[in-house]
């Protein structure tokens, strides 16, 4: 079998609903991509699909790590089905909102006019935000009830979604992160902007792709950021289950998770550090000094922390009561 054939085998033993959700993302992401030389329209110097091609990505990568993850949950299957299905619909209609804005040349988060596509998008916010937060909530505690895969697995999922969480809530503070404004949309028309992602400078320039402000701090990092740790963190587990076939020291599921918690606490600091330098103003591209010193701190406390697993692991390894009970040597 190919490894596109093991690979689509795989995604059917995945909850299927958010797998649905995953590949319409992903196909809005291509078509938004597509549109960025299409469409000359812009809208507050960006592509108006750009945001659509942003929102489809990131939706479609986490909706289908949640489909992955219901399918190794062993308790509350049902339940986590039922939960999985309502996320999809939700999603749905939190990136349909986005991009019936954008189809419409006009704003879609913020957008306080009382014309009937801001009207629109607003009511699709309103029921489609909350459980997409509630229902990440939800599943953390599924996670945490019970073991999925081993111990480094389980705690990357652990703090993967707890930092989800935390991500989402970072995101409530964007509609009270800037005062009450007025732009203008593709067509023209003025906008009433009421709350906004940027800190300082709502609306200033961004950088490339991203519109993250360069002019002011930006809390869709740290929301980014944090939104995304659960991929980054099943990598992390991923790597060293790949080096543990080559080093012995690894092969101990406890040292492994070890090394996964300290990842997951480095993770966390950046992700506190992002966040306290967006809401102090300061853009992402130009840290200051306060911030530089937090992330150095972050970084020695990874470092450190993760040098003393290893050493730790390695000595345990050398010994001979460990190298006899593992069969390191055997032939």
């Amino acid at each position: 079998m190919t490894i596109l054939g093991q690979c689509l085998s795989a995604l059917r033993h995945w909850h299927r609903p958010l797998v649905a959700n995953a590949a319409l993302m992903f196909t809005l992401t291509v078509l938004s991509a597509v549109g960025l030389f299409l469409d000359d329209r812009l809208l507050i110097g960006e592509s108006v699909w750009v945001k659509p091609m942003k929102f489809g990505l990131a939706m479609g990568v986490y909706g289908l790590t949640l489909a992955w993850l219901l399918s190794k949950l062993s308790r509350g299957r049902r339940l986590g089905w039922w939960l999985g299905t309502v996320f999809a619909v939700a999603g749905l209609l939190d990136v349909g909102a986005v991009v019936y804005a954008a189809a419409h040349g006009t704003i879609s988060h913020f957008n306080n006019n009382d014309e009937p596509v801001a009207e629109t998008v607003r009511t699709a916010f309103n029921i489609g935000v909350a459980p997409l937060l509630l229902i990440t909530m939800i599943i953390a505690v599924l996670v945490l009830i019970q073991r999925t895969g081993d111990r480094a697995m389980s705690r990357a999922l652990r703090a993967g979604l707890g930092l989800a969480i935390a991500s989402m809530v970072v995101a409530l503070w964007l509609s009270n992160s800037a005062g009450a404004r007025t732009v203008t949309d593709a067509n023209g028309n003025p906008v009433s902007m009421n709350g906004g992602h940027g800190i300082g400078d709502p609306d200033g320039n961004g950088m490339f792709l991203t519109h993250w402000s360069t002019t002011g701090g930006d809390l869709r990092v740290p929301h980014f950021v944090g939104l995304h740790a659960i991929q980054v963190l099943l990598l992390v587990t991923a790597i060293l289950g790949v080096l543990a076939t080559r080093q012995h020291w690894l092969r101990d599921e406890r040292v492994r998770a070890r090394l996964v918690g300290v990842a997951a606490l480095g993770y966390t600091g950046a992700f506190a550090t992002l966040t306290w330098q967006a809401k102090r103003g300061v853009p992402v591209t130009h840290l200051d000094r306060q911030t530089l010193i937090a992330f150095a701190g972050v970084a020695a406390f990874t470092l450190v922390a993760a040098a003393v697993v290893v050493v730790a692991a390695r000595r345990r390894s050398a010994s001979p009561t460990y190298a006899a009970l593992s069969g390191v040597g055997a032939g």
